[in-house]
């Protein structure tokens, strides 16, 4: 039986993946103009101090983690990192992620999972539930999932996409499975206590990964802060779960997202690759 308690009147305590650059590194900048405690993580332990000497002069607590979130045991460890930081979170953004890179050439994770797969999908999976004792003690708290409007059905015949790879396809094929397992987690948690929302914060920002897939950008930074932002902090939002946003607006997914049967099967994979139970 899960406790079932809303913490209320403590400082807010916000996880951030993928901090040190892009869309990270901005929305970073903007909480750390106000109060409460910032757990900011990132893959390069240089770029984490620059971040935080950037970040001196802010009005939120820092606190930096380090973690290669292509490898199961590092973000397993990243758990471990954070748990011993802090008794709560109040949100955990699921933000680091890998765009479909500058080639169609099929690269595997350390652990042999097609890269994609690991990084957007597999590691943020696997957080999510390590952390959830922490999301509960600090309810009613929120994960925030940085999906993308890019999304294709997933060939569970062939998840590591061995035959017909493309980047494209693997970026899209990782966000759907983001989006369908933060589905499923929502029906399983009391949103009064946690909620959990996937959302397409902008098109094409102008991000590393951008420009190393298209070369330009569409939308501002800003624009993407904002969507996420909204989902971190809006009084609207409070007990709103298992939705899908378009920047600021709910949307919908694509139709595989929602069906019971993929988000099941899905769920039950990814609890077997990150050796991680709910």
């Amino acid at each position: 039986m899960r406790r079932e308690f809303v913490m209320t009147d403590r400082e807010r305590i916000v996880l951030i993946t993928g901090a040190t650059s892009g869309l990270g590194r901005e929305l970073s900048h903007v909480l750390s103009t106000e109060p409460g405690r910032l757990i900011l993580h990132g893959r390069d332990p240089d770029k984490l101090k620059t971040l935080r000497n950037e970040l001196s002069h802010s009005q939120a607590e820092i606190d930096t983690v380090t973690a290669d979130l292509a490898e199961q045991a590092e973000v397993h460890q990243l758990a471990d990192d954070v748990t011993g930081l802090t008794e709560y979170l109040s949100v955990l953004v699921n933000n680091a992620g890998i765009g479909k890179g500058r080639s169609d050439a099929r690269e595997l994770s350390p652990d042999g999972y097609e890269l994609r797969l690991a990084v957007n999908h597999l590691a943020p999976f696997a957080l999510t539930l390590r952390l959830l004792p922490l999301l509960e003690a600090g309810a009613p708290s929120r994960v925030v999932n940085v999906a993308s409007a890019a999304q294709q059905p997933i060939d569970f015949d062939d998840l590591h996409l061995a035959r017909e790879y493309s980047g494209s396809r693997a970026y899209a094929q990782s966000k759907l499975a983001m989006i369908a397992t933060g589905f499923h987690l929502a029906e399983r948690l009391p949103p009064r206590l946690v909620t959990v929302n996937s959302l397409h914060p902008a098109t094409l920002m102008p991000t590393a990964m951008v420009r190393e897939g298209y070369g330009y950008s569409v939308d501002d930074l800003d624009t993407g802060v904002a969507a996420v932002k909204r989902l971190i902090d809006s009084p609207e939002l409070e007990g709103v779960s298992g939705r899908y946003f378009s920047r600021t607006e709910q949307s919908r997914a694509i139709a595989a997202a929602y069906s019971p049967e993929v988000q099941l099967r899905l769920w039950d994979i990814s609890q077997e690759l990150t050796d991680t139970r709910l």
